[in-house]
């Protein structure tokens, strides 16, 4: 059993609390933080727990509390992550680790110093689609991943400190572009080093001055593309569609918006359909198990499990460094409209790869470039020859006597 201290009351602390005291159902949030008396008053009657504050450091320090759950705005997770430390309790945190790879770096090696258990909640990577597509990806059934491709966009966040600049670090990039980017890494290869990004961002729709929509490809040491698109600009809910395309396959998945459970209500007796819905009349899209569609139940029985096991789980600080890495990259690219390195004075996986060879042979002349069934019956290959670069296509079967050759 994990008793957890949750820090922050609102949005994402609920649906953690609902998460964690709900999937296992032994674990418990025993002390709730907050920043206002009456919110953590609120919480701790509706989740039932025994202690509430609204000073940060008695949360983590309570001597029942095994790990911390930061469910707090950006600007705080340094100093929550550090209270953590000083107190050597076991810490998760929401994303992005940090507002840029500064600070992710100093929480990392703040928790790697102080040797504490570290997660990053990066919920995405746990949802029950991507752990089947990830399966499939592992056991080869995509042949070699090229492209992966990640979409999370909305109306907007639900709390005001993610409209500030200062308190947020960024907008739509930071906010959504970290599950993007964990996402394809994940398809990619966690292994595989991201090299540069170029993006294009800008603030079509809100008074912000932060970014709401914004595009970008990450480019890999193996020569795999990366792409996320997010937005807080989308109308009709949230929206979270991921593809990767191999050599021998291609998976799509649709998370959220259109899952195959559709309702129309007129509105009555009708109140919350969907995290980000922005209607409870018409045609509506409701979601089965949103805690488990997301991926919080997921998430959390691989963090304690991981953590009881003396093992690191499968996303930690170190994941959440990456990824601020990669999106200080695509701010840097914004701005320049150029392709921006990835600076990471961190690097923990493999280095000097090169590059799949594209080529691949057919015969001791040839190389193949493209091979199928005709819609009459005999296979057909398109090849290349090593020697001339001619192309040529060849017409398999009993059309043509067997072979057939036409020079393109």
């Amino acid at each position: 059993m994990q008793r957890i201290a949750m820090l922050g009351s609102g949005f994402i602390g609920r649906f953690y609390a609902d998460s964690l005291q709900g999937q296992r159902s032994k674990d418990k949030v025993i002390s709730i933080y907050s920043r206002r008396e009456e919110s953590a008053k609120k919480f701790a009657d509706q989740y039932g727990c025994t202690h509430w504050t609204t000073k940060m450091e008695e949360a983590i320090a309570h001597p029942d509390v095994t790990i911390v759950c930061i469910a707090l705005p950006n600007n705080l997770h340094e100093a929550a992550v550090l209270l953590c430390c000083r107190h050597k309790k076991a810490v998760m945190t929401t994303k992005p680790l940090g507002r840029n790879a500064t600070e992710a770096r100093r929480m990392l090696d703040a928790v790697e110093k102080a040797s504490i258990f570290n997660g990053y909640l990066e919920d995405l990577v746990y949802t029950p689609k991507f752990l089947k597509s990830m399966e499939t990806v592992k056991n080869g059934a995509l042949g070699r991943i090229l492209w992966a491709k990640s979409r999370e966009t909305h109306p907007g966040p639900h709390s005001e400190w993610f409209w500030d600049l200062e308190q947020a670090g960024g907008g739509c990039i930071l906010d959504l572009g970290c599950h993007c980017v964990e996402i394809s890494r994940s398809f990619i290869g966690k292994d595989i080093k991201p090299v540069e990004v170029m993006c294009w961002a800008d603030t079509q729709v809100k008074p912000i001055d932060a970014e709401d929509h914004a595009i970008g490809l990450v480019k890999y040491e193996n020569g795999a593309i990366g792409q996320f698109e997010v937005s807080w600009t989308f109308r009709g809910g949230m929206d979270l569609r991921d593809e990767v395309m191999g050599t021998e396959g291609t998976i799509w998945s649709n998370n959220f918006l259109r899952t195959g459970l559709e309702m129309f209500t007129t509105g009555k007796g009708g109140d919350y359909i969907a995290e980000k819905a922005e209607s409870n009349t018409g045609w509506l899209f409701p979601v089965g198990d949103e805690i488990n569609e997301l991926g919080y139940n997921h998430m959390f029985t691989d963090m304690f499990t991981a953590l009881e096991n003396g093992k690191a789980p499968k996303e930690t600080f170190y994941d959440g460094y990456v990824v601020n890495a990669i999106l200080d990259a695509a701010y840097k690219s914004a701005k320049t409209k150029l392709w921006e390195p990835v600076n990471l004075e961190v690097w923990r996986g493999q280095s000097g790869i090169t590059r799949h060879s594209h080529l691949q042979e057919y015969d001791s002349d040839h190389y193949l470039v493209k091979e199928e069934m005709t819609h009459y019956g005999a296979r057909k290959v398109i090849l290349k020859n090593k020697q001339t670069n001619k192309i040529i296509e060849k017409i398999i079967g009993d059309l043509g006597a067997g072979l057939e050759n036409h020079g393109l």
